[in-house]
């Protein structure tokens, strides 16, 4: 082991235990987001990405004319909807404007989550985003 190995070790771990979805240090996280993540993962992340990437190729049709599930990171434009946008998403479901289908293709999650989860589920998201689009879509909360 050279000299630079230990203190590289030190600054990647962290990242690597982040991005392998080890639970986060709760006294520096809010409750509410580490729930939100926590259902995020349960419910959400089999189609939207354990990182929030999407599906591969989301903005274009799939072979039944459904768009695929859209990434919620910075790459998307989840953070282009206000809060209540996005409750109403989640609660009742989503079928994309432009599919050739008329079914919902995000199913809708009234009868399984809680409002206060939903609420949770939007907070966690946020941390996806960058500051400025945290910005804008508090903006777009506001209106």
């Amino acid at each position: 082991m050279n000299k630079w190995s230990f203190p590289l070790v030190l600054l990647i771990a962290p990242a690597l235990v982040m991005a392998g979805g080890a639970p986060t240090n709760s006294g520096s996280v809010p409750a509410e987001v580490t729930e939100g993540r926590q259902i995020y993962e349960q419910y959400c992340a089999a189609c939207h990405g354990w990182q929030g990437e999407g599906a591969a190729d989301w903005n274009k049709p799939d072979e039944k004319g459904e768009m695929p599930p859209p990434p919620h990171d910075e790459t998307g434009h989840t953070w282009r909807h206000s809060d209540a946008m996005l409750f109403r998403m989640i609660a009742e479901g989503w079928r994309h404007p432009f599919n050739k289908t008329d079914r919902l293709t995000m199913p809708a999650f009234e009868d399984i989550l809680t409002d206060q989860e939903i609420q949770s589920v939007i907070n966690y998201l946020k941390t996806l985003w960058t500051e400025d689009q945290r910005r804008y879509q508090q903006n777009e909360s506001q209106e």
